[in-house]
């Protein structure tokens, strides 16, 4: 799964960054030189799009699906067929606003990364470590891509009942986020104990 990330990141990377230069050229009235430059890169440039596309499709059936994930897609899905005609025509203001699209999408992203991370979690219900842990596992989203019995493997996440991580490491990536997996520096020291206690009833 990291892979496929990584992957999928240089792919918008390199999408972006290919719009960006047409763009560039159209507004700058450099038709010849926007001619020439989508004939050479035409292949790379389909190559990309659909390894986006593809990757991006893989990592959207892997996980849990938001709001903004939601408005991601639909700039992503708007943006292509804007270009498309934006370029073709050589309006300026259709190949602007598909460029717009795709930076928004890609802060979309990487905002929904973020709110993922951002959790406060209220365990005052109960003095019992154990529950307090599972609420925090709830609350904290681990249940959607880890499930309920720490197995499920959504958006690649480790199978909880078999890791030989040590208590510490189990904490430092909690805390710190770890690839696809975003850290949630919220959680207080309590509050971590609390989940990582939870969290080794899953080995049996």
């Amino acid at each position: 799964m990291h892979n496929i990330i990584l992957a999928h990141r240089i792919l918008v990377s390199l999408f972006l960054l290919q719009y960006l230069v047409k763009f560039i050229l159209l507004l700058t009235g450099k038709k010849e030189q926007l001619a020439s430059y989508t004939k050479a890169t035409r292949i790379v440039e389909i190559l990309v799009s659909v390894g986006f596309l593809v990757t991006g499709g893989y990592l959207l059936m892997n996980t849990e699906l938001t709001m903004l994930m939601i408005v991601k897609l639909a700039c992503v899905f708007a943006a292509i067929p804007l270009a498309v005609v934006g370029f073709k025509k050589g309006n300026k203001a259709l190949a602007g606003l598909s460029v717009v699209l795709i930076l928004a999408a890609y802060g979309l992203a990487e905002v929904n990364k973020k709110q993922q991370g951002a959790v406060k979690v209220d365990t005052s219900a109960t003095n019992d470590p154990i529950e307090k842990g599972k609420i925090v596992y709830q609350n904290a989203s681990c249940i959607g891509c880890h499930g309920a019995d720490g197995k499920l493997g959504m958006s690649g996440a480790k199978d909880l009942s078999i890791t030989t991580l040590t208590i510490d490491e189990q904490k430092a990536i909690i805390k710190n986020g770890k690839s696809p997996m975003p850290g949630y520096k919220d959680l207080t020291d309590e509050q971590l104990n609390d989940l990582v206690q939870y969290i080794g009833g899953f080995r049996k």
